[in-house]
């Protein structure tokens, strides 16, 4: 689990990080083409750095049934913690994001997703580094990846100067990650590491799209 003891050391170390996060968020504007709404329930699988913080963000999106963190990208047996953390693993900690497609689309979760995060930094997120902090999407299918495709087209150039490194990769598998780290935020608001870092992210998802909350989020 990340340590106090590791925020006090990278607080100054990444403020530049930090401040560069700060000027990439911007409101971003709606995806050109999005997934067909089909039933009742949809999936998204996205990494984006830390999954507490990921987690907190979407948690509040209206649409969204549930939020589970874990691991993609790798096997069933590397699908653990202390495995991921090491960066010994190909999997990137990741939410695996259920929604109601009649409410929310995919493409209003790419737009809140690139909205809250620095899609232009390779491999870290804030005071996280290692490929387990990737951003990326994990397409389900043929038509997530078309979408997520056309959408960082859309937007980078325009609003990250060409410099989006977000992959896309087929998702094999979605292993959800221990207990203790589910609704971490929710649950340990005052952990130093939540502390510094989720406020900044909510706060972004806020401003750009106060239409997209759940009421009383």
């Amino acid at each position: 689990m990340r340590s106090l003891a590791l925020l006090t050391f990278t607080a100054a170390l990444f403020t530049a990080s930090a401040c560069v996060q700060q000027a990439a968020a911007k409101t971003l504007p709606k995806p050109k083409q999005d997934v067909a709404a089909k039933g009742e329930t949809a999936k998204a699988v996205f990494a984006a750095g830390c999954f507490w913080c990921v987690e907190a963000v979407f948690e509040r999106v209206e649409g969204v049934k549930s939020v589970v963190s874990g691991y993609a990208g790798d096997s069933k047996e590397n699908a653990d913690y202390k495995k991921v953390s090491s960066g010994i693993t190909q999997h990137a900690e990741v939410v695996e994001i259920t929604y109601d497609p009649q409410k929310v689309t995919f493409g209003q979760l790419l737009q809140v997703l690139f909205t809250t995060h620095d899609p232009t930094t390779l491999n870290r997120q804030g005071p996280d580094r290692g490929t387990q902090y990737r951003s990326a999407v994990f397409y389900a299918d043929e038509e997530q990846k078309k979408v997520a495709a056309a959408y960082i087209e859309q937007i980078n150039d325009k609003y990250f100067g060409g410099g989006i490194v977000t992959k896309l990769e087929r998702l094999a598998k979605f292993f959800p990650a221990e207990a203790y780290h589910q609704d971490f935020v929710r649950l340990h608001p005052d952990h130093g590491y939540v502390r510094m870092w989720v406020p900044a992210k909510l706060e972004k998802l806020e401003k750009a799209y106060p239409e997209v909350l759940k009421k009383g989020a």
